[in-house]
């Protein structure tokens, strides 16, 4: 007798909560991430997926009821280009617009010269983050808001009428589509919330990559006090969207603050410093979040091992699973491990064979969640993911 939707959701629910508490559940949870892949399933474009957000969360959901996924993110193809180009937002190459319609987004990084912050304006910054970001910031990365003390335009009114009300719209949708991956697919949305460390808000919002390694040896002080005053913020936002009921995770997407992009000693004075009483902070009021390591952070393990345990979820992009397991397995869930380039050009015997072996490593004693190493875009093969699919259900049982 097939179960009812309630009765998947629940039971998914539960197998993937205790995976993330670093517990054994029944079978491991496979909670892949999504994002124009789900467009090419259901037989969509990018830029369809990224001007229509109600066709990416129907594409999200057609993948969540035909592939058996315990979690799924509602939409992972998050650049809405309704708010963008309401906005007039400078950063995002936009599918259809400024690049080819099949590919996805991407984010545009200006030269050096011309970052979004300038290295004398990092007093503005901490002193008054949001007015910063309010007066200053928010006119250079958008093409309709105009400068403080120039005279308002049309199109820079017309800009924050336009950017509040497809705000309203697209977040407030996201209840409404959790609500539909739960009662239509029995999926669990996996994660709520956003936290981004005050690091790489400078790194890739302000100042850029290379614009922050001159400002390390340049004005180490201020880049210190800046990615202090963002601190209260930071975690404010976090806090703000994270799961009422505590079950699912923060979204933590780490970029630059790692060996190569700087080093251990940046790394120790600038990023952990300014990170980790956040996630302490995070994990005291109830809420894990995943660290979704992008690149290979293995150079770090040993900080991470300092948090509490079960505070985080440690997703595996291109780090060593084998060093990853044995430096926080015992701490921390574990997810992903299944490269993004197999899934694209590998054959399904060769995924089959991978997850295997990732298994083998992380997941015998559970606090393992199957995932690819990063984020599905639509080179990833269908096939290919659906035997990541199939084999965990097989050989995932506990």
């Amino acid at each position: 007798m097939a179960k009812s939707t309630e009765q998947l959701y629940a039971e998914r629910l539960k197998r993937y909560v205790t995976a993330m508490r670093n517990e054994k559940p029944d079978m491991i949870p496979i909670r892949p991430f999504v994002a124009e892949f789900t467009a090419k399933y259901a037989g969509y474009t990018c830029q369809e997926v990224t001007h229509d957000y109600e066709k990416a969360f129907a594409a999200a959901r057609k993948c969540a009821a035909d592939f058996d996924w315990d979690a799924v993110v509602g939409n992972m193809v998050y650049v809405w280009s309704g708010l963008t180009e309401a906005i007039g937002l400078k950063y995002y190459g936009v599918p259809g617009i400024s690049i080819p319609p099949d590919t996805g987004f991407q984010y545009l990084e200006p030269p050096q010269e011309k970052a979004f912050m300038k290295p004398d304006e990092y007093d503005q910054l901490i002193e008054d983050p949001t007015g910063y970001l309010f007066n200053v910031w928010l006119p250079r990365v958008s093409a309709d808001v105009t400068e403080i003390g120039k005279p308002a335009t049309y199109r820079n009114n017309l800009s924050f009428l336009k950017g509040g009300m497809a705000m309203m719209q697209y977040f407030n949708a996201f209840p409404k589509q959790n609500e539909l991956l739960k009662s239509e697919t029995g999926t669990v949305s996996a994660i709520a919330g956003i936290l981004k460390a005050p690091f790489d808000i400078l790194a890739d919002k302000l100042r850029g990559y290379l614009g922050l390694c001159a400002d390390l040896y340049e004005r180490p002080d201020k880049v210190l006090a800046a990615c202090e005053a963002l601190m209260p913020h930071l975690t404010y936002v976090a806090l703000a969207g994270a799961d009422p009921d505590k079950n699912v995770p923060i979204g933590y997407w780490m970029h630059r603050g790692c060996v190569p992009f700087v080093s251990h000693e940046h790394f120790n004075t600038f990023q952990w410093p300014t990170l980790k009483p956040i996630i302490e902070e995070i994990w005291a009021n109830g809420h894990q979040v995943l660290f979704y390591a992008e690149g290979n952070w293995d150079a770090h393990l040993d900080s991470f091992a300092e948090l509490p345990d079960r505070s985080i979820v440690y997703h595996v992009d291109q780090g060593d699973m084998s060093t990853v397991h044995k430096k926080v397995g015992e701490k921390f869930c574990i997810s992903g491990g299944i490269p993004n380039w197999l899934l694209a050009t590998g054959k399904p015997q060769e995924v089959r064979d991978c997850c295997k072996q990732v298994i083998d490593i992380a997941g015998r004693g559970g606090g393992y969640i199957m995932d690819a190493s990063a984020i599905v875009q639509n080179d990833g093969d269908i096939e290919n993911m659906r035997a990541m699919t199939e084999f965990t259900r097989e050989y995932g049982v506990y």
